[in-house]
């Protein structure tokens, strides 16, 4: 499960054993802002977000609606095309590896998480990482 701070650009993935309403919606409390909302598509774990405290907008794939337009601004801020695009990244990342094993798939998701969120990696970075003493 993945969640996207459309402001930060800052990125939260999660490895879930299943997408039950209970942990999907368990993992957005822990993932948002006091006043955050939440775009997603019509899948049924998401149904009841509301009653959490959560604004939540949808959008329905089935129905071929992709963004919506609820303001009336011109802007389609209704949509879940941030997190698929991510998702796509994700893809590309993971296939030279040419499978994953469930057991390390948390280990692979949260690397690729990590490269996401640093965005910008200077020569300090680097030379830090590549030239920091190793502990025996």
């Amino acid at each position: 499960m993945g969640t996207v701070g459309r402001r930060s650009g800052q990125v939260r993935l999660e490895v879930l054993n299943h997408t039950s309403k209970a942990e999907v919606q368990g993992n957005l409390g822990a993932h948002r802002g006091a006043s955050g909302v939440c775009y997603s598509d019509e899948h049924p774990a998401y149904q009841g977000i509301e009653q959490e405290g959560l604004a939540h907008k949808t959008v329905c794939h089935s129905a071929k609606e992709w963004a919506r337009d609820d303001d009336g601004d011109g802007i389609n801020e209704v949509h879940s095309n941030t997190i698929e695009g991510f998702w796509q990244g994700l893809r590309n990342f993971l296939r030279p590896f040419r499978g994953v094993s469930k057991h390390y798939l948390d280990i692979y998701i949260a690397t690729y998480e990590w490269i996401h969120n640093l965005k910008s990696a200077n020569h300090t970075f680097i030379r830090a990482l590549a030239f920091s003493p190793v502990a025996t």
